[in-house]
């Protein structure tokens, strides 16, 4: 019988999603990873920035533990959604290496506190804002995932790339034409269910 750390094996899931979502960035252009791909603007770039804020926070500030990285989607006057898109001065490397940094904080948060530790969530209502470190990296664990899934689909819709890493497709074997047969026959099945065959 192996025995198992729960602190790590939730660092390692967290991890996984981490390194997921970079790697949909890796070999695109400046347009592909920031240019909005769904109504709400969802795009590669946005994601990650996101993912820096909800590690800055929920693994940082609600322990008492700011990054003291700057967040300039909560600054005063921010526009509403700033943390899902980066802006045309914002680079790619700040993005990235911000969240690197936001995940070594978070990491060392991690490291240093006990999963019953509690702490804060300065933004949620006041009575119900207690919260302890294995909550919260279940929490950000499954954000984390959530949002490499939008980061594949996006991803997916730019140039067809797919999959969990760069060694797992985690997809069915298939050509192009393969897929593309594949698509038309759910496209055939959604009318017929539909009745709009």
């Amino acid at each position: 019988m192996t025995t198992s750390d729960p602190k790590a094996d939730l660092r390692l899931y967290l991890q996984l999603a981490r390194d997921a979502l970079l790697w949909k960035l890796e070999g695109l252009s400046e347009y592909d990873i920031r240019r909005p791909l769904t109504p709400t603007g969802t795009n590669l770039l946005g994601l990650v920035k996101h993912v820096t804020g909800i590690e800055q926070g929920y693994l940082g500030d609600t322990f008492g533990r700011p990054s003291g990285e700057p967040a300039s989607w909560l600054e005063e006057g921010a526009e509403p959604n700033a943390d899902m898109w980066a802006t045309a001065d914002e680079s790619r490397e700040q993005i990235v290496e911000g969240y690197r940094r936001a995940w070594a904080h978070a990491d060392a948060t991690i490291d240093a506190l006990a999963l019953d530790a509690t702490g804060r969530v300065p933004w949620w209502p006041a009575g119900r804002d207690e919260v302890t470190l294995l909550h919260v990296l279940v929490r950000v664990i499954a954000d984390t995932h959530r949002h490499a899934g939008h980061a594949d689909i996006v991803r997916e819709l730019i140039d067809g790339a797919v999959g969990m890493n760069e060694g797992n497709s985690s997809m069915a074997q298939g050509d192009e034409p393969w897929w593309r047969d594949h698509r038309s026959r759910l496209e055939r099945v959604a009318r017929e269910a539909s009745g709009t065959a």
